[in-house]
């Protein structure tokens, strides 16, 4: 993964590309860990060789894990990071495009980049923090 500071205020701007073989959910966990990111948004396009999404089931209070193992365009992948227990957690929802040109999408889970993923992420100067939420069993933002 290569990384850019496109603007530093009002609010950082980063540009991350990542190349086949990276696995952008953990990098960009990783990726915000070592710069101390505490809220931010970002989006992407680019493609995957696979990718597993996740269906939120209510009753199970789970994801249900949905593995596409072929490649995939990212049409859209959309995030944000905030604080869960003090460190930066991912959030990010993504649509794929296939061959016959259906689409699918679900809560980004894990992906392999294949052979390029373009992100722009965001940071805020303020901060937004995860809470456990009883009814979903999800930590959501609590502005």
């Amino acid at each position: 993964m290569r990384t850019k500071v496109l603007n530093e205020k009002p609010e950082r701007t980063y540009a991350l590309v990542f190349d086949t073989g990276d696995e952008p959910v953990s990098l960009l966990t990783r990726f915000a860990e070592q710069h101390a990111i505490k809220a931010a948004r970002f989006t992407a396009i680019g493609a995957f060789s696979e990718a597993v999404v996740g269906y939120f089931d209510w009753q199970k209070k789970d994801y249900q894990r949905i593995a596409i193992r072929e490649q995939v365009e990212v049409l859209a992948l959309v995030g944000d990071v905030a604080l869960d227990k003090g460190k930066p957690k991912l959030h990010a929802h993504v649509v794929l495009g296939k061959r016959d040109a259906s689409a699918h999408g679900g809560h980004l889970l894990e992906a392999r980049v294949r052979p390029t993923l373009e992100v722009v992420l965001t940071e805020s100067p303020s901060y937004l923090v995860r809470q456990h939420d009883p009814q979903s069993g999800l930590a959501l933002i609590r502005p």
